[in-house]
């Protein structure tokens, strides 16, 4: 059974790497506290005309919040499974703890990465960054709103930080992929674009939803995660 268990943890170590170092996960094999859907830290009609107060509503109180349900969910069968060295079991868990666990980094993320005060450019070592990595702030917007508008079918467009070239990086993700727990970049920003984040307002016209939403970046938030990143 030890083995078993041992098998199964080597198999999942890149995603359950990343719940943990998110979540404080001590151990699948003890009792922990459940996955809790955070407070938005504005009221829902906070970034209109951007994103309006139905969007928000819905987005949060509907999508995320099944995310962190599903997790939870997910996470108390992970633990009978290794529990039980039932390795079978462990395994087919793998997709629901990524795509749901994903979901609830990602949005987690997101919520703190907007701000009714946001907009404008970023300052200091951030966009000292930029301008070293991608030659201006205009064209890390081109580059990243590009790169975000061309993902197929659902995902995130992400500025990260690569540790290993200490470099900021653009990089998409299908679905609700982690950014860490997938690449190893660390998440400075996330533009979601899943239809449910933006369809009532903007229709089927994507490329209008990631322009507005520069509007919103709450860039004190990215560059504290900037500096986290780095150190």
């Amino acid at each position: 059974r030890a083995e078993h268990i041992k098998m199964a943890l080597v198999r999942f170590r890149p995603c359950l790497s990343a719940l943990r170092i998110s979540f404080g996960c001590s151990s699948w094999l003890r009792p922990k506290q459940k996955h809790t859907l955070p407070d938005l830290p504005y009221d829902y009609g906070a970034l209109e005309p951007t994103i309006s107060a139905e969007i928000m509503e819905l987005h949060h109180c509907k999508h995320h919040a099944t995310y962190v349900n599903n997790l939870n969910v997910a996470e108390e069968k992970m633990a009978e499974a290794l529990a039980k060295g039932d390795t079978t079991a462990a395994v087919a868990l793998q997709p629901a703890l990524k795509f749901n666990g994903g979901g609830h980094i990602n949005h987690s993320i997101f919520w703190t990465n907007l701000s009714a005060d946001g907009g404008g450019q970023p300052a200091g070592e951030l966009l000292e960054a930029i301008n070293r990595d991608f030659g201006s702030f205009d064209n890390l917007m081109t580059k990243l709103s590009t790169a975000t508008t061309a993902v197929q079918g659902s995902g995130w467009g992400w500025l990260g930080y690569n540790r290993d070239a200490k470099r900021l990086q653009i990089a998409t993700c299908a679905n609700q992929d982690p950014l860490e727990g997938t690449t190893g970049i660390i998440p400075l920003l996330g533009i979601d674009v899943w239809e449910h984040a933006y369809y009532l307002q903007y229709k089927n016209v994507r490329p209008d939803y990631v322009k507005a939403i520069w509007n919103v970046v709450n860039w004190a938030n990215v560059s504290e995660r900037f500096a986290d990143a780095k150190s």
